[in-house]
């Protein structure tokens, strides 16, 4: 029997259970302070101004809610990003995230940094302290990832192989230090690095595809991509579909949640669509994940 994709959230569990799946691994989830949170949808609410099109948020719950909502999709486990926009945040958000992944053994102790001197002690010490995975974000923080700050980061990142969440692809919005080539001067400096590039690049798909290729530790995530609002705007050349096919084993499921303008069983059905098989949809659901974090 083939297996159909999921028509709602509340079909996901079949779906994954149809595909012999024991639930998703999403690399690409968001648990924030009240206060960040809240200033991240308010940003949203007004994304007409920014992006063009609405951006209504669909899980906008509180956190237990939200908590309860990916449980009854079958997540079993997932990040908790956060990310600074300036300097003095980033530490106290590792406490936070930390702190978060304590209370909730689900989440994949996640932590992140910014271009400052204070970098080279915090990071060491979140990943000594539990951090499973980092989250950078290039465009919001407005920094080159090779910035003289970051050099220490990087290496010790390289050296405990600690995946690196980045959004550094151009899209939904660029910014002056997004795009592939600093990611490629980056990984020059530190090719062992394990980068996790958000939202598969967008709207650089291929270079970011070449540089997946290329890297033995360099891998995508799926948030947002080949969704329908995704492809309004900026849309998969389907001509790339066997080079996404032949990295299935690099492909992580990610999704946005709880900051996405749709159902989650949208992303799920929007990968299903693009007829890769059930073998790559297995990798990318559970397996590849399951792998990355040992679970």
């Amino acid at each position: 029997m083939t297996v159909q994709p999921p028509v709602d959230d509340a079909d996901v569990p079949r779906y994954v259970a149809e595909l012999g799946l024991p639930g998703l691994v999403d690399v690409h989830v968001h648990f924030m302070p009240e206060r960040v949170q809240a200033a991240v949808w308010a940003y949203f609410d007004r994304a007409e101004e920014h992006y063009g099109p609405a951006w209504p948020i669909t899980y906008r719950g509180p956190v237990e809610q939200r908590l309860a909502q990916l449980d009854a999709l079958g997540v079993r486990a997932f990040s908790a990003l956060n990310y600074p926009h300036r300097p003095g945040m980033a530490a106290d958000l590792n406490d936070w995230s930390a702190a978060f992944a304590r209370e909730h053994p689900q989440v994949l102790q996640s932590a992140t940094f910014f271009p400052e001197p204070e970098a080279a002690d915090y990071v060491p010490a979140a990943v000594e302290a539990g951090a499973r995975v980092f989250k950078v974000h290039v465009q919001v923080g407005s920094f080159d990832p090779r910035d003289a700050h970051l050099a220490p980061v990087w290496a010790h990142l390289e050296q405990t192989g600690t995946p690196v969440v980045i959004h550094c692809g151009s899209g939904p919005l660029a910014g002056e230090h997004t795009g592939p080539a600093p990611v490629q001067g980056l990984l020059q400096r530190h090719p062992g690095l394990q980068l996790v590039i958000a939202h598969l690049g967008m709207p650089e798909y291929a270079e970011f595809l070449d540089l997946a290729e290329t890297y033995e530790g360099v891998r995508l995530d799926t948030t947002m991509f080949a969704t329908d609002f995704t492809e309004a705007l900026m849309p998969f050349d389907r001509a790339l579909l066997p080079r996404l096919a032949a990295l299935g084993d690099k492909v992580l499921l990610g999704s946005d949640f709880p900051s996405i303008p749709y159902p989650y069983a949208h992303q799920l059905a929007a990968l299903h669509r693009l007829g890769l098989g059930e073998e790559w949809l297995r990798a990318v659901l559970w397996r590849n994940g399951a792998r990355l974090f040992g679970l």
